[in-house]
């Protein structure tokens, strides 16, 4: 069951990445988070009120959590912390690069989360994921000579730096996720990390974006609203999975990734975007990878 509900946020996610695309091109960024994630926040407002409240609004469904410690509040506020500054990353990346370049870097979070658990909780990899990280690796080569046809250089681009800490920020966000999906249920992180994002994001938003909205103009526009619908279903998804009993974060990670198929698809036909034939192969590469990652992962 818990595949299934990784499967779903991965499909969720490549909408999501579009939604993105087109809600920050030529658009001020932090704007944009900011009710991106307000939205969502009050999605699982009521799951806030009903738990601390005693009110019994969703007895017997998911969204039925207990009450949360001040232990668990702050283990959910430092995971808010790096998410906030992962989507500011993340969004900046996406707002100066093609999609088709975006998502297919984003895809190789889960060799770096197989390598950082090597090292911070000194895990050994077998023969299959070796495979994997070797033939990833082999793609984001491959990723880099294309993007040169666009006059994109991975290095010293502000774009790429972008994405770069973004990814990583990203790897750390998946360790804190298997930490607190031991003591807390789901819809409970998911409502509490939810609110804590929105609200560093208003801060935000005042302090950097607002005395400068002249400058970094911001634009309405209705995909803001669905990167809160697919987001939220996506995460719920994914924090659901992790908490079933045998989920295996590694594999998970590989199958959220699986959300490049339909961004990179995307970015080629929504957003025209170009050298699409060499970026495909790369992509392709790197899907092979991911298989032996993810085989390796199962033994």
């Amino acid at each position: 069951m818990w595949i299934w509900f990784a499967v779903i946020s991965s499909v969720l996610l490549g909408f999501y990445d579009v939604a993105k695309k087109r809600s920050v091109e030529g658009n001020a960024v932090l704007p944009v988070l900011t009710i991106a994630t307000s939205i969502s926040a009050l999605f699982f407002l009521p799951v806030i009120i009903s738990s601390e409240f005693g009110l019994g609004w969703f007895e017997g469904s998911v969204f039925d959590v207990t009450p949360i410690g001040i232990e668990q509040h702050l283990l959910i506020a430092l995971k808010a912390c790096i998410v906030a500054a992962t989507w500011l990353f993340g969004y900046l990346a996406v707002k100066y690069l093609p999609l088709t370049i975006v998502s297919p870097i984003y895809a190789l979070r889960p060799v770096l989360v197989l390598l950082g658990s090597i090292v911070i909780f000194g895990e050994r990899l077998n023969l299959y994921q070796w495979i994997g990280v070797v033939i990833a690796f082999a793609a984001f080569y491959l990723m880099n000579r294309s993007s040169h046809k666009e006059g994109i250089k991975f290095r010293g681009n502000r774009g790429m730096i972008y994405l770069m800490l973004a990814v990583l920020l990203g790897v750390g966000s998946a360790f804190c996720d298997k930490i607190l999906m031991k003591g807390i249920q789901p819809a409970s992180v998911q409502a509490w990390c939810g609110l804590y994002i929105a609200l560093l994001y208003v801060v935000l938003t005042l302090i950097m974006w607002r005395p400068k909205r002249h400058v970094q103009r911001f634009s309405w526009r209705w995909s803001i609203v669905l990167i809160s619908i697919f987001l939220s279903i996506a995460d719920f998804c994914y924090f659901y999975a992790l908490s079933q009993e045998g989920a295996l974060l590694a594999v998970i990670s590989l199958i959220r990734r699986g959300s490049v198929i339909v961004s990179f698809s995307m970015g080629a036909l929504v957003f025209k975007e170009r050298n699409i034939r060499s970026k495909a192969l790369a992509l392709c590469i790197l899907l092979v990878g991911l298989y032996f990652l993810l085989h390796g992962s199962l033994q």
